[in-house]
């Protein structure tokens, strides 16, 4: 959602607030993998019970997920496998810091803390799974209630300022109606493609791209 909305504008931001990133060759790669480092950290804090170092180092790692693309793109340096680091990183990311808060919850022997960190970690991996197979057979499909921004900063706000556990549970149910969110807009363009096909050729069967789908 805030991606949707403030997307185009984050290079300018990026550029205007930190333009210290810019005065010489920043190597993105570095960047991005310094992020997942720093979120590794953040998990390690989460594990070991100190949530508000938690929740700092997640906003320190979230920062250079931030600026990476931003920087890549103002020398000219995207590349294919960048955006392939980034995207596999942000995965790894999200699931090593719900791992993390699994086990602050488990040492504590709350069962149902764990079994609700859990939904929130498939909420999470079906929400960007979704996008990456839709987006084999469509342009592009963005939008939901929560994208990773979104989950990142509320998991950050709720370790630092002490409602982890409220968090999860907006995490959880506002994950999996973003999942029914994605699931629904593929459909419909699916359908709308293969209306297309149909129509191009009539004599053509229906039903490739479900098929197609159903080869993982």
């Amino acid at each position: 959602m805030i991606k949707a909305k403030f997307g185009d504008r984050i290079d300018g931001f990026v550029r205007t607030v930190f333009p210290f990133l810019f005065t010489r060759r920043l190597d993105p790669t570095v960047l991005t993998i310094f992020g997942a480092v720093v979120s590794t950290g953040a998990a390690a804090a989460f594990a070991c019970g100190h949530l508000r170092t938690g929740g700092v180092l997640i906003l320190a790692g979230g920062f250079f997920d931030l600026v990476d693309g931003v920087v890549a793109r103002h020398h000219g340096t995207s590349s294919t496998f960048g955006a392939f680091l980034d995207s596999t990183l942000d995965r790894y990311v999200d699931m090593v810091l719900l791992l993390g808060i699994a086990l602050h919850f488990a040492a504590q022997g709350r069962t149902d803390l764990v079994g609700l960190t859990g939904v929130v970690w498939i909420a999470s991996v079906l929400v960007s799974y979704a996008k990456a197979r839709a987006e084999l057979f469509v342009r592009v499909l963005e939008g939901g209630l929560l994208e990773r921004g979104e989950r990142v900063g509320l998991l950050a706000a709720g370790a630092i300022l002490g409602f982890l556990v409220p968090a999860l549970w907006i995490l959880a149910l506002g994950g999996l109606y973003t999942v029914a969110q994605r699931f629904r807009m593929a459909y419909l363009q699916m359908q709308a493609l293969d209306a297309a096909s149909l129509a191009a050729a009539p004599g053509a069967p229906a039903g490739g791209g479900r098929a197609a789908g159903e080869q993982t």
